[in-house]
């Protein structure tokens, strides 16, 4: 499931393939646009907000999409082949002289009016890499409702964009707490520290091919994926258990000793991550 650093990384590769360039190719695979043409529009730019994509096109509109769980944008240089997937599962095209971009199994792809970009993404809290972050209004969301699960809260993207399961399990031991802390009953101080150590996380990987939270080399993140192996800090065996609030259940590691606080007491000790959605 991609997070804020991975979709930054997309938008930068559709920015640098597409921006300041007119499209010469422009074809929908959803019944909803199967006659919209762009064609002759020049892309003016794409910009990440939290997990989601804003494609500007020329004559005010914006083209909304969504990973979710399997969904890509591949860039290819015209004339190579594209190995995305099975044509079937792709749902726009866009090109132009040099470069096409083709999306594959996008859940979510809607052309906006850009004046009407809010109806997308106007629910989303401080995006931890756009020029909207505000460190002050991230916490004061996630302290809004003191007795939320922290991991939860960490994932409602209400309350700052970009986090998703992996950051959030990363996070929760960084902080010294399990994802089942009450967010309210974090230490003051170590709440004052959530915000900018979320930033610094996703700031410091955005640019990664491979996402590290440790500085390990081989050893990138402390308990994502690793149960039943040790904790890198203490030995302790990770566990690993579903967490969310019915509709989504999302697997979540934690280290039953570097980190205090409520947890499932019979947390089945599993190493695969399921696939998740944020």
């Amino acid at each position: 499931m991609p997070e804020g650093d991975t979709v930054w990384q997309t938008a930068k590769r559709l920015h640098d393939a597409l921006a300041g360039k007119v499209l010469t190719r422009s074809d929908f695979r959803v019944p909803k646009y199967a006659t919209t043409d762009l064609t002759g529009r020049t892309v003016l730019d794409v910009t990440p907000r939290g997990k989601h994509l804003l494609t500007r096109v020329e004559g005010g509109l914006t083209l909304h999409s969504h990973l979710r769980m399997d969904g890509s944008w591949k860039v290819y240089a015209n004339g190579r082949r594209w190995t995305g997937g099975p044509s079937h599962q792709i749902r726009v095209i866009l090109g132009n002289a040099d470069r096409t971009a083709v999306g594959y199994r996008l859940p979510v792809l809607d052309l906006l009016r850009t004046t009407d970009e809010q109806r997308a993404v106007g629910h989303l809290g401080p995006d931890l890499l756009g020029p909207d972050w505000d460190p002050e209004q991230a916490l004061a969301n996630l302290l809004a409702d003191p007795a939320r699960p922290l991991g939860e809260a960490l994932l409602d993207q209400r309350n700052l964009a970009g986090i998703g399961n992996v950051y959030k399990s990363e996070l929760c031991f960084l902080l010294g707490a399990t994802p089942w802390l009450p967010i309210g009953a974090l230490p003051a101080d170590r709440a004052a520290k959530l915000p900018a150590l979320a930033k610094k996380l996703l700031e410091a990987n955005r640019d990664r091919p491979v996402r590290t939270t440790t500085g390990r080399r081989g050893q990138d993140l402390f308990v994502y994926g690793r149960a039943p192996r040790p904790c890198l800090r203490c030995h302790t065996s990770v566990r690993v258990a579903d967490q969310g609030d019915g509709s989504r259940e999302r697997p979540t590691y934690w280290c039953p000793n570097c980190q205090t606080g409520p947890a499932p007491s019979a947390a089945p000790l599993r190493g695969t991550p399921r696939r998740t959605t944020n």
